[in-house]
This record gives C-alpha cells, structure tokens and sequence, in this order.
C-alpha cells in the first residue's frame, strides 16, 4: 500500500510514523500541498492523503484516477473542498471525529481571552506597562451564549459554557434532548456570545452576514473554530467597523488556502481583507489550530490509517464519503 501525503507537516508526520512503526503502509510525504499543478506528485501511489485546504476538484480527481490512484483519505472531518459528484469509481474517506474536547476548548481560549483581554495584558506586561486601562472585560456567568450547531464539537461547547454557569440556547437543524433549541435570528438576537459550531453547505455557506450583524448586540463577541465560510469576511470587516459586535475570535478564515499553516512573515500578504482583520484590536486570529492538540493529532493519524487498511483488506468503510 503506497499513499502520497500532501501538505505534511512535522507534528503530523511524527504521529503518522508513530501509527504506522510497523511499515504496513508506504507513506511519501510532501510539503507541498494537492492541486492540479502537484497532482502528479500521486504517480505510483494507491491512495492520497489530503487536507482541508488542498485542492481535490474535477479536474484532480480525473488526474488522479488516470494514475490509478483508488483513494482520497481525507485527514479530517470537513470535506467541503472535495468534489463528490466527480469521484466516480474513487473510494474517499475521512476522520468523522477526533478530540471533540480539542476544539470546543480552543473555542472557549478565544472567548476568553478576547472578553478578558490577556493577550493584551500579556504584551503589555513584557514591557512593564502594569496599567490596567482597557482590560476591562464581563463576567461570563450568567450571559445568554448562542450555539450554532449542535454535534459532537457544540455539545462538548455547550458543557464547558455551562461550567460557567452560563444560559445556552441553540440552533441546528437536527436537535437533541436537554438543549434549549431558538431560531437562528432569534439566537443572533438574543446572545452575548455567538460560537459556530457546524459544516460548510450551501444553506450554511455566509451564514453570518450583513442581516445577521444588523440584529446581534453591539457588546456580542462571535467566535468561530469551524470554517470560514460561515462568515461573510467583508461583512464582518464592516460590522467591525461600524461597531455593530465588541470582538470576534476567528480561527479559521474563508480566503485562508494560501496563507494558514504556512509562514507568511517574509513577504507581503495581498489580501486585504485579511490584513485589515489582523490590524484590528478586538480581533484575534489564530491559523487554524483548535484541532492541534496531541489527542487529536494521534487520533487523526490512526483512523486515517485504519480506513486505508480497510479498503485493501475489503472490508466495510465505516467512514466512507458517499
């Protein structure tokens, strides 16, 4: 078994060669990530692994399939970058789950330390600035936080807000017992915090938009750890300015392809959106990294490896993307 590992980064490939000691699978790994410019990268191979920023369209999934690759093992949960209607005879596959805890927690650090402002204390104490003024932030207890989407990831969410000892109410369009289900309106309406908590789809695609801004209170912090997507950016740039939300926590960002996961510090970013987002005070940004904990990186690892082991021992693909 022959794989070609896109977009492989260190702390990725020590968990994978952990998993994999025994060999069992040949895994290349490549720095550079899947596209139809690097698709021949998968020559010789039985199965690619990608990510949720490679490129895995009509044309790469044709290319590779006259490589004679049979798999795309996707090494997360989100596969919105990937083409179904054009896989065809390709079998793809993915991590439906790892570490809920990873995310739900890195989404309460961004609320944190937006409303209590310890990202700024911490900078301004490297300096000796012990003064307090501006690091006033609120109590959580007791503040109504709104969760969009439900899952494993929101429930784990809404657990740790409710450690808080706040009010959580929530939307989703599948709701399960003991959650104190709103509409979406209602729930932009109604919340001191927002938190985003579902997939990428065309009903969820700028889920946060214009409207939504124009309805949520001026003292509401948004965070979102899912995709970036979900917000409009250039309503957000906007609602920022005009006011309309005290702080956003974003990590994640819906032009992020070409710059997250790399070190873009040496050159010129030309994205203005994104350069305008980073220079805002009430906006913290983190480059994707809810997931990155130890648990989940080993969790990633031998699920992604145990579903490519499953296709060539014939077995059922429990985690299979149809």
């Amino acid at each position: 078994m022959k794989m070609a590992f896109f977009d492989a980064k260190p702390y990725e490939i020590e968990a994978f060669k952990k998993w994999n000691s025994d060999g069992e699978i040949d895994i290349r790994y490549m720095e550079h990530k899947l596209n139809a410019q690097t698709v021949d990268s998968a020559k010789g191979c039985d199965v690619v692994c990608a990510f949720v920023n490679d490129t895995i369209d009509a044309e790469v999934l044709d290319e590779l399939k006259k490589l004679g690759v049979k798999m795309v093992a996707m090494r997360c949960a989100g596969y919105n970058n990937l083409d179904l209607k054009a896989l065809g005879d390709l079998k793809a596959v993915r991590v439906p789950a790892y570490s809920p805890h990873a995310v739900a927690e890195h989404a309460m650090a961004l609320l944190l330390t937006l409303n209590r402002k310890t990202h700024k204390a911490y900078n301004r104490t490297r300096e000796f600035n012990f003064s307090l003024n501006g690091l006033t932030g609120v109590d959580l207890y007791g503040k109504t936080v709104g969760v969009v989407g439900t899952g494993r990831i929101g429930r784990m969410f809404i657990d740790i807000c409710r450690g808080f000892g706040m009010k959580v109410i929530a939307y989703d369009m599948y709701p399960v017992e003991g959650i104190d289900y709103v509409d979406l309106d209602t729930l932009f309406r109604e919340s001191d915090f927002i938190s985003l908590h579902c997939p990428l789809t065309d009903e969820t695609h700028h889920m946060v938009d214009e409207k939504r801004f124009a309805i949520m209170k001026d003292s509401a912090i948004l965070i979102n750890t899912s995709r970036g997507a979900l917000v409009d950016s250039v309503a957000l740039v906007e609602a920022l300015w005009n006011k309309q939300l005290r702080a956003v926590g974003l990590d994640v960002y819906e032009e992020e392809a070409n710059y997250f996961f790399e070190d873009c510090s040496g050159e010129i970013v030309d994205d203005a959106t994104l350069q305008l987002l980073v220079s805002m005070p009430n906006v913290l940004l983190t480059s994707h990294q809810a997931f990155l904990t130890e648990e989940a990186l080993s969790n990633i690892a031998e699920t992604t490896l145990n579903n490519v082991k499953e296709f060539f021992q014939n077995n059922n693909l429990v985690n299979e993307i149809k």
